[in-house]
């Protein structure tokens, strides 16, 4: 997905934050420019079944929808390789596990144009190391160590975390002085 400053409601127009779950979101996805595009990458049979997206810089930026984090996720796509991103976007990814990995602009611009010569080819993305990779190179990426953790330890997902350790949860909360307040 080449170009820089791509909005949140680029990804998944304000039309769509009326829904009351994200099912269905992924057909969201760039909708307005695919309608008007026909050759959009989105809809680029050479890309069917990709995990990966490559973005330039400063994707999501704009309003903070979870929609557009939820689209791309629900689009198929488990990963994405960027120049950078806005942070709250890169937050609503962690939220539902979607790393969000950083390269410089010019190894974007090598990964964007492999990909547009050659779509076949497999990229591989490694947390470990903080690579990602195909047949004749290797990138280095950045990611915030405090997610590339979440992600590694698998503690990326504070919700089930949350509800795996509900009786703590309500141990704590009952001595949360406001809480106990409010319920009277």
């Amino acid at each position: 997905m080449p170009g820089d400053d791509i909005d949140t409601d680029r990804i998944t127009p304000a039309r769509y934050l009326t829904a009351i779950t994200f099912e269905g979101m992924e057909k969201a996805l760039f909708c307005d420019e695919r309608e008007n595009m026909p050759d959009h990458p989105i809809d680029n049979p050479a890309y069917n079944g990709a995990k990966m997206l490559f973005v330039g810089k400063n994707f999501g930026s704009g309003s903070s929808r979870e929609h557009a984090p939820q689209a791309i996720m629900r689009f198929g796509i488990e990963i994405i390789v960027g120049v950078s991103f806005a942070e709250i976007f890169a937050g609503n990814c962690l939220a539902i596990g979607v790393p969000t990995l950083m390269a410089s602009v010019g190894d974007m611009n090598r990964l964007i144009s492999h990909t547009q010569k050659t779509p076949e080819t497999e990229f591989v993305a490694n947390l470990e190391n903080l690579t990602v990779s195909h047949e004749s190179e290797i990138i280095q990426v950045k990611m915030l160590e405090e997610r590339r953790q979440s992600f590694l330890k698998g503690t990326w997902n504070v919700v089930a975390i949350l509800r795996s350790n509900l009786p703590r949860v309500r141990e704590v909360a009952e001595k949360i002085p406001y809480i106990n307040n409010f319920r009277a």
